[in-house]
């Protein structure tokens, strides 16, 4: 089996497991649900990220599945001979730090843009990297605990748009099997008041720019806003009837934040926001869901309106890329 590889490496090291930067809940299932996976096998690992924890729903994870994760400023004895697990990120990516530790392996579910050479490396293109991670479980033969299998599936559920968006057949298997595993009251309590009030004003301001060319969805938000919003504000102008493709951005201290969705049969989102951004910032993810980003310093490049020349971005990627 594939993970004796891993287990094999992490045999008497100290060991982190690494989320992107600002860690949702497939994030931090993932890592939850390998912790305990590697933990049977007598290896101890430490969750970590940098960034910051965002969602309400997500903080809610933490103590609803009594889960344990460190900021890397909290930590001080993390050294270069320490092993880290990268999971649902990749060495690179633009939503990752780069730890003190030697990053040895890597389990996502998003496409490669940047190779690194891991001494183990789980990429698998499907909806939910906590997909993976029960894999594990099924393949190892081991007793899932109802906790874990509840996260996992709750991750599954949130980052596949409750098996809408993104669906593999690994993910419809382990939906099944951690179905049955789980308790649904724990996640079913993750569902209520899962919005803050600074999340309204968010949507105002999205709601008061949206603008359609194309069948593609335009919002702007012109203040800080977190990515993981960002990205719910997108899934809903996406569902509006008129809208193929979303993308919607925040304009933040450091930045310009894209989030982008696509049911476009012919354009692959991540193909889409990478060329739509290319000289001025960086972007990819997978066929139906991606990101961007572009540095404050490279705003000025936009020109004078900087709207319009997102949406003619876009519109001219889209009718590059059918």
């Amino acid at each position: 089996m594939y993970w004796k590889r891993l287990v094999e490496l992490c045999e008497n090291k100290k060991v982190f497991i690494q989320t992107h930067n600002f860690p949702d809940p497939d994030a931090v299932s993932s890592a939850f649900g390998l912790q305990y996976f590697l933990k049977q096998y007598g290896i101890h690992a430490i969750l970590c990220y940098a960034g910051k924890i965002e969602k309400l729903n997500t903080k809610r994870m933490l103590s609803v599945f009594d889960i344990d994760m460190s900021y890397i400023d909290d930590i001080t004895d993390m050294t270069s001979e320490d092993y880290i697990i990268t999971i649902d990120a990749q060495k690179y990516n633009a939503n990752i730090s780069t730890f003190p530790g030697h990053e040895i392996a890597c389990i996502d579910h998003h496409p490669t843009f940047i190779d690194y050479e891991y001494e183990y490396k789980d990429v698998r293109i499907c909806g939910a990297c906590a997909s993976i991670i029960a894999k594990y479980y099924e393949d190892a033969g081991i007793l899932i605990s109802e906790n874990v299998a509840s996260a996992l599936l709750y991750g599954i559920k949130i980052d596949t748009a409750e098996l809408s968006r993104g669906v593999s057949d690994l993910d419809i298997d382990m939906f099944y099997m951690l179905y049955k595993k789980a308790n649904l009251s724990k996640i079913a309590s993750l569902y209520s008041n899962s919005m803050e009030l600074n999340d309204l004003k968010a949507y105002g301001a999205a709601f008061e720019s949206i603008t359609i060319v194309e069948e593609i969805g335009f919002a702007s938000i012109p203040f800080n806003c977190h990515d993981a919003l960002i990205a719910t504000i997108s899934d809903f102008i996406l569902s509006l009837d008129v809208v193929e493709c979303a993308v919607v951005y925040a304009i933040r201290e450091d930045g310009i934040k894209f989030s982008v969705r696509s049911d476009m049969t012919d354009v692959d989102a991540g193909r889409l926001t990478e060329w739509a951004l290319s000289g001025v910032g960086t972007g990819g993810g997978h066929f139906s869901m991606a990101g961007g980003f572009v540095q404050t310093a490279n705003i000025e490049k936009f020109g004078k309106n900087l709207h319009k020349e997102i949406e003619s971005r876009f519109v001219k990627a889209v009718n590059i890329l059918r």
